[in-house]
């Protein structure tokens, strides 16, 4: 069978969204270097089964493009540069601060591995992303690596300590991508909370998002990534009660339920400060929804522990969960600590989700009847549209425009998505 003709850079992205972000300026790079036969790994070191995911991918990739040139980076790539390396598939690795510069993709005599000390960088360079390939909504970096060290996390060894990108770049970026018609930017990295504590002044992640909306007043809608319970500022809190252009869905990094646990996962927060943030959030907002990383069998958990992440779910109302079974990461303290079964961890996990899935359908049930802000990001087979609320709930509508964001009313459901109807196909108010 003849492999398919690759017609220009193709990126396999694993992660989180500041590498979906990141990955958008290495297709600029690599279009510009002319790498149309090129295939980008971008990996992810979160979990061991992310880790396996994508050299899964890079022996497919191989198989189906024999002739591409394939080059790997990323978190893994940055913490095992020499495992990637050793793969016979793979033509280049390169770092997660080589991989965002032009000239690693225009050297030809470049090394085969080209990963340096993430360590010892000390800033992070603007990127300027001139658009997303087939999205409606935007990711904007304002924040690289994290100065915490959480007991199972890998991840400063792959991105470094915490560098923020001063204000004038973010609006410089934010106001380009809006000036094309981007209607929604999400502003991403890897510990935004702590933004702004290396920069002069040390202003508050609240007081830039104040000054981003307010220098560019084009922006519909702005969404946060994944935020520290702990971290987050008096400013941002008022944001959230004044600017409606800042969308309810808040996704908080928690982990876990137990006060215990997150001792020996050296978070910052309590179980009790995790509930009144969310309680004092909803007062704010009154509808605010939250999404929530949590970990599923940690080293040491026993049934009543997990029972208390179990019970998180309700008590803070978490709709929207990323849940995972704990996975050791070698080099971090968990590692070394007395590991439960994997059998156990899944249960948890699927036990986690199962507890999210009601509320979610809970959630959904609420929205019937209401009206709602929709961004629609794409047709579906059968002509209808799909798209996301303010609250991050997926909606068909029956009319709209790709990249629109319309009003309408929530009609009813369809497993996890809402149906709804424009606003101006309504008969009266009340249909």
């Amino acid at each position: 069978m003849t492999a398919p003709d690759i017609k220009s850079p193709r990126i396999l992205t694993f992660g989180c969204r500041l590498n979906a972000y990141e990955s958008e300026v290495m297709r600029g790079h690599a279009e510009a270097a002319g790498l149309a036969d090129a295939i980008i790994v971008n990996t992810c070191a979160v979990t061991g089964e992310a880790e396996r995911q994508a050299r899964q991918a890079i022996r497919k990739a191989r198989r189906e493009n024999p002739t591409a040139q394939i080059i790997v980076t990323g978190c893994a790539a940055q913490i095992d540069p020499a495992g990637f390396a050793a793969m016979a598939e793979v033509d280049r690795v390169i770092g997660n601060e080589e991989k965002l510069r032009a000239a690693s993709f225009l050297n030809i005599d470049a090394p085969r591995v080209a990963v340096n000390d993430i360590m010892a960088v000390k800033q992070t360079a603007p990127q300027l992303v001139a658009g997303f390939a087939e999205r409606t909504r935007a990711f904007v970096q304002v924040q690289q690596g994290c100065d915490h060290r959480c007991t199972f996390c890998i991840i400063p060894y792959g991105r470094g300590n915490s560098r923020s990108v001063p204000l004038g770049e973010v609006v410089r970026q934010v106001r380009t991508l809006v000036e094309q018609g981007t209607a929604e930017v999400v502003l991403t990295g890897v510990d935004i909370t702590s933004y702004g504590g290396d920069l002069p002044g040390q202003p508050k992640l609240g007081q830039m998002v104040r000054r981003l909306l307010a220098q560019v007043p084009e922006l519909k809608r702005l969404r946060l990534s994944s935020l520290d319970a702990i971290e987050l500022d008096a400013d941002l809190k008022r944001l959230v009660a004044e600017e409606a252009r800042l969308m309810p869905h808040l996704h908080l990094s928690l982990q876990a339920g137990d006060d215990m646990i997150l001792k020996r996962m050296k978070r910052r927060h309590s179980r009790a400060e995790a509930v009144a943030l969310c309680a004092e959030l909803r007062a704010l907002r009154p509808d605010m929804v939250f999404g929530a990383d949590l970990i599923a069998g940690f080293p040491t958990e026993t049934e009543a522990m997990f029972e208390n992440s179990l019970k998180l779910v309700e008590d803070c109302g978490l709709t929207w969960l990323h849940v995972f079974p704990y996975s050791a990461r070698k080099g971090t303290p968990a590692a070394r600590m007395p590991q439960l079964p994997m059998a156990v961890r899944k249960e948890r996990a699927a036990r986690l989700r199962e507890a999210g899935a009601r509320v979610l359908s809970r959630f959904l049930d609420s929205q019937v009847g209401k009206t709602a802000s929709v961004l629609i990001e794409k047709q579906e087979a059968d002509g209808r549209f799909l798209g996301r609320s303010e609250t991050f709930a997926p909606v068909l509508l029956s009319a709209g425009a790709v990249g629109a964001v319309i009003g309408a009313r929530i009609t009813g459901r369809e497993g996890d998505n809402l149906t709804a109807l424009p606003l101006e196909q309504q008969l009266s108010p009340a249909a």
